[in-house]
């Protein structure tokens, strides 16, 4: 069963938009999907509480401090969503547990430099563990043109990690997602840019290996 983490300790960079829009990619495809939340906001599972009964089914899964309770039968597919400031025995036993890590960060300093730190912490803890769940990068909010997304390309290029994509900054993530929606829950042609943009990340997702 794979488990996809979303995980970065910097907080505001996308990581509830990233794990509800993940999970319902894989809902889309048929999966037995469960989104579990190890957020105090539980922003995901108040994101589950508006998804319209009628569309794929993304089930909520529980996490009791670093315990992740036993999916629900059914399930192919764990997602996490995790909360800022994620460290230490917490990050150590969600690690335990993932399959895949996707790492989602923002153009500006202080995501770069809490990224930078992250991303070491998740190679020492490859190290020490000796599981080597798959790591990518997915930049958030991104604006083309900008300075600030150009100096986010050359730090994610020299961390030497898959990039999956870079999504734009825009509404209808938001919009979305107050409805319980995710970018394959509407018509392709409202979001067509937007799903142009999932181009490399849906085959990571996709991937067994």
């Amino acid at each position: 069963m794979p488990v996809i983490l979303v995980a970065n300790p910097k907080g505001g960079v996308g990581k509830s938009t990233l794990a509800s829009n993940v999970a319902g990619y894989l809902a889309r495809q048929g999966h037995g999907v469960a989104l579990g939340d190890a957020d105090v906001q539980q922003s995901s599972r108040q994101w589950l509480a508006l998804r319209p009964a009628e569309l794929p089914a993304i089930l909520p899964l529980d996490i009791d401090g670093k315990q992740v309770a036993r999916p629900p039968k059914g399930v192919s597919h764990v997602v996490l969503d995790t909360p800022a400031g994620l460290h230490g025995k917490r990050l150590a036993a969600l690690h335990a547990i993932a399959d895949r890590v996707l790492i989602p960060l923002q153009p500006s300093l202080f995501d770069i430099q809490a990224t930078y730190a992250f991303v070491q912490t998740l190679h020492d803890l490859r190290r020490d563990s000796g599981r080597s769940p798959a790591l990518a990068l997915v930049g958030m909010r991104a604006r083309e043109g900008t300075l600030a997304l150009q100096q986010l390309q050359q730090f994610m290029q020299g961390l030497d990690l898959p990039v999956l994509g870079l999504l734009r900054d825009t509404q209808n993530y938001v919009q979305l997602a107050a409805r319980g929606l995710t970018l394959w829950d509407v018509a392709s042609g409202r979001v067509e840019r937007d799903l142009a943009q999932w181009q490399a990340l849906t085959p990571w997702l996709d991937d067994r290996n």
